[in-house]
């Protein structure tokens, strides 16, 4: 017998430690995204015709492209490689700090959540400031997991995909039984779960959103054993997962509790509850469930800040962000100076938009589409860069190429830039609604601060990048 072959670390001194099964895992953990999930109910019955919608035109293409993209330039760094690689080094800039301060600012809106669900099982009395005090300790705890090695980091995303799915698939199956014998919420017949044009849409991006993250694995692609062959299996597997999970707990809130009922926060456990009742055993169950969708949202944000951190860390060491990102930890050689600021960020958010929010459910849904906007925005320039790279890099060789000539995939390119435009407008205008500025001013403050921010910080390391 011979002995195991010690995996080799990368070049830049990552170890290999990913095989296909944790790539799986991770993305789901990183896409599927329990929180959302009742705002995404919220839409209606016309939700399911509008999840099928945003799978076929959008999240199929979506994950194709990104497997090219993963295989074909399989560097650290994910994302701020691909746009480098098309549009140069300032925009893969401005990329790569969208995209890491959209995790911190991130962080806040799913700890409203995480808090949110705690105060339901164990204190229902808590006061809002005391769940942001949960907020900031879980911000701090998911810091700590970050900066281990991401051999030991690994099982927290591998478990969260496990227990998310397991969540969805109560909720859809239990709310299907509990239907049976107690009649449907809402009206579920076919004329109404037709796609439709009128308020609910302003919920709409949510279903964009909970379809991001493909990219995420090619963060830590040096941490892989085999990129090529593992990427796109796992992009197949994971996706067909998600579309599956998030349709069974979009129905089965919907088939369990009353739209008008339907809380943003609260919409998890309200359904469990509902299921399973109020007895002993069923308040056990729905505890149980509870600590583990708790857990999830951990997981998600260690999933995120994990492949969002490496990033910046890879952008930074080319000095095209401020070199502090790139200072890796000296056991662990994970990027600890980036996680540290991540957290500060989060913490600073959480505690400011505290002082405007009216109420858990206020603050959650504020911060989750000041940072959703921001999250969105480097997507802009994925969809542009897949087409120019396939244009201008031709003769490299592609380990997976999504099987369509180049005028096809012009037209899916558009197509999915179409979605993340729509879904940026959506957060705070759905077209033939009027506007609510004393909602979207603050967002949109928000969002020109972080820009405002970003170019100020790329230019200090472009200044220091040319004075070296």
């Amino acid at each position: 017998m011979t002995a195991a072959v010690k995996p080799q670390p990368s070049p830049k001194g990552f170890k290999k430690v990913l095989r296909g099964l944790d790539m799986t895992l991770f993305t789901v953990s990183a896409i599927l995204v329990i929180e959302t999930v009742a705002p995404s109910a919220a839409i209606g019955p016309s939700a399911i015709s509008w999840w099928i919608i945003t799978l076929l035109l959008f999240f199929i293409p979506y994950g194709l492209i990104t497997a090219e993209l993963g295989t074909t330039y399989p560097e650290e760094g994910g994302l701020y490689v691909w746009i480098k690689q098309a549009f140069g080094e300032k925009w893969a800039a401005r990329t790569t700090w969208l995209y890491w301060i959209n995790v911190a600012l991130w962080m806040p809106s799913v700890y409203i959540a995480f808090a949110g669900i705690f105060s339901q099982l164990f204190a229902p009395d808590l006061s809002l400031w005391g769940q942001i005090l949960i907020g900031v300790i879980a911000t701090w705890v998911t810091v700590g997991f970050g900066i281990i090695s991401l051999d030991a980091g690994k099982w927290i995303p591998n478990i969260g995909a496990f227990l998310k799915g397991l969540i969805m698939v109560v909720i859809g199956v239990g709310a299907f039984v509990f239907a049976s014998r107690n009649g449907i919420a809402n009206d579920l017949s076919f004329q109404s779960i037709l796609p439709k044009w009128d308020a609910g849409l302003a919920f709409l991006p949510v279903i964009v959103y909970n379809f991001m993250g493909f990219e995420l694995m090619s963060g830590a692609a040096e941490e892989m054993h085999n990129p090529g062959k593992d990427i796109p299996r796992a992009i197949i597997i994971s996706g067909a997962l998600i579309a599956l999970f998030y349709i069974l707990g979009t129905l089965g809130m919907l088939m369990a509790l009353p739209l008008d009922q339907l809380g943003l926060v609260e919409g998890i456990i309200d359904t469990l509850t509902i299921i399973f009742g109020q007895s002993a055993a069923g308040t056990a169950i729905v505890t149980v469930l509870g600590i583990g969708a708790l857990f999830t949202l951990l997981a998600n944000m260690v999933t995120w800040t994990i492949g969002a951190n490496r990033t910046a860390a890879e952008a930074a060491r080319e000095g095209e962000l401020p070199a502090v990102f790139g200072r890796l930890h000296p056991v662990n050689k994970t990027p600890v100076s980036a996680f540290i600021l991540t957290g500060a960020v989060s913490t600073l958010v959480i505690v400011l938009y505290g002082f405007m929010a009216g109420s858990a459910e206020d603050l959650f849904w504020t911060l989750f589409a000041f940072s959703s906007m921001v999250f969105l925005m480097p997507y802009l320039g994925l969809f542009p860069a897949f087409l120019k790279l396939r244009k201008t890099d031709a003769s490299r060789e592609r380990p997976y190429r999504v099987p369509v000539n180049n005028t096809v995939a012009r037209v899916i390119a558009v197509i999915c830039e179409l979605f993340i435009i729509q879904a940026i407008v959506f957060f705070i205008w759905v077209p033939g609604e009027p506007i609510d500025w004393a909602y979207a001013a603050p967002i949109l403050i928000g969002v020109v601060i972080t820009l405002l921010l970003g170019e100020l910080l790329l230019y200090l390391a472009a200044r220091r990048k040319a004075q070296a």
